[in-house]
């Protein structure tokens, strides 16, 4: 199949997702695993670094990344969701697949019988072709982000004994389908944890190492627990990506060690850019920030991030939260009121992976007003809430709440609109 651009890509890549999102679904890792065998097993054939967690997860792989190839390993990441474009989901050294080469790629793909016997879902069909393509491309490594959980997600087909599992801060996330309480949620996660594994993660609720180290025994997987070096990380990072830095310091450490390579943490990673995590960018006179924070915990470290680097500062922010996300919105709103006086709602619609949309905007206002704003305003147009957030007197502005939200608003940051 002949795919010239991404308008045609994302219209292929429309016809794997389903018609409506819903929780009413059953996760099997059945079909996910039926696919990657009739592909012939392409994540079997590079080594792996799994990701997976509540917060920090992207910032996470895109770091531990980083270090790699300025290490001089050739590495693939997939990570998701998208910021901007589809082909940010594969990507080799740290770049995304230049637009015409994930175009002619992805038409080979999807020409596979492989391909067109398992019908794959959206994602799933994603991460076959990011192992495919990494395979393709021999690279030394491939970072591998969990799309959702861990145990039944579509990343979760790897069986090399020598796979890296690098796990986050756990949170409450997704929880009409991981479960009501973050012990649960741990042993979803921990799921990406097999026989033979080394897993790493930065100390945190020891009901939740608990879970991990069990895990581990279980499958007579190692895991280390890391104390989390933020005096050493590169301090220009916020706060939430320092601990991130150190994990990811850590597991490139161990696997240096493992594999033989020299590696220098001092050659850092605070010049990299992460997408929408906590992305400062100077426009129209103003400093926008733009993070794609979209549940408590994050809404928390990105609080404390903004306290840290902007002390005494008082910020506008236009909010809108994805639908299925809303059963928080009072911890959420009542984290921003520390560092945010005046507060925009807005709504979206989006596709990616699934059809996405915001919850009512009346949903946000109650919880806004019950963590004491007492300044709240609605519009519902994504664009013309970013302009009303412009017209603002604060120096500082942030966008958050949700991806799907950035996806109206990051275009113009960008100067593509």
């Amino acid at each position: 199949m002949q795919i010239t651009n991404l308008e045609q890509a994302n219209q292929i890549l429309k016809g794997f997702m389903p018609n409506k999102e819903t929780t009413n679904f059953t996760f099997s890792l059945e079909r996910m695993q039926d696919f990657m065998k009739t592909l012939g097993g392409p994540q079997e054939t590079v080594k792996i670094v799994h990701v997976a967690g509540t917060s920090g997860k992207t910032s996470t792989a895109y770091y531990i990344t980083d270090m790699l190839r300025r290490s001089g390993k050739k590495v693939g990441l997939t990570v998701s969701p998208h910021v901007d474009t589809v082909n940010e989901r594969i990507q080799l050294n740290g770049a995304p697949l230049p637009v015409a080469d994930f175009c002619r790629l992805l038409g080979e793909f999807v020409d596979l019988p492989a391909v067109k016997k398992a019908d794959p879902s959206y994602f799933g069909l994603i991460i076959g072709f990011a192992f495919w393509v990494f395979a393709k491309e021999k690279v030394d490594y491939a970072v591998v982000e969990v799309g959702l959980g861990g145990r039944l997600d579509s990343t979760n087909v790897i069986e090399r004994s020598d796979k890296v599992c690098v796990i986050t801060d756990i949170g409450l996330d997704h929880t009409a389908m991981l479960g009501n309480d973050v012990e649960t949620i741990a042993a979803e996660k921990a799921g990406i944890i097999h026989a033979g594994n080394h897993a790493i993660m930065a100390q945190q609720k020891a009901s939740v190492v608990a879970v991990f180290q069990q895990r581990a025994d279980i499958t007579g997987a190692v895991l280390d627990v890391i104390t989390a070096d933020l005096a050493n990380a590169p301090q220009e990072l916020p706060l939430f990506q320092q601990r991130n830095w150190s994990v990811a310091r850590a597991a490139v450490a161990y696997l240096a060690e493992r594999d033989g390579f020299a590696f220098d943490d001092a050659q850092g990673s605070a010049d990299l850019l992460i997408p929408a995590r906590m992305e400062t960018v100077k426009y129209q006179g103003k400093t926008v920030i733009i993070d794609g924070a979209h549940n408590a915990q994050k809404f928390g470290a990105l609080s404390e991030s903004i306290q840290d680097k902007y002390p005494g500062q008082k910020l506008a922010a236009l909010v809108s939260i994805t639908h299925g996300k809303d059963e928080s919105a009072k911890d959420k709103m009542a984290a921003l009121k520390k560092v945010v006086d005046y507060v925009i709602i807005t709504t979206f619609h989006g596709e990616q992976d699934a059809p996405k949309w915001s919850v009512e905007p009346e949903i946000i206002v109650d919880a806004a007003r019950q963590a004491g704003f007492t300044s709240v305003e609605v519009v519902a147009k994504p664009e013309t809430a970013f302009q009303t957030l412009l017209a603002r007197p604060e120096p500082i502005v942030l966008v958050t709440g949700s991806f799907y939200l950035l996806n109206h608003v990051r275009p113009a940051l960008k100067g593509l609109v």
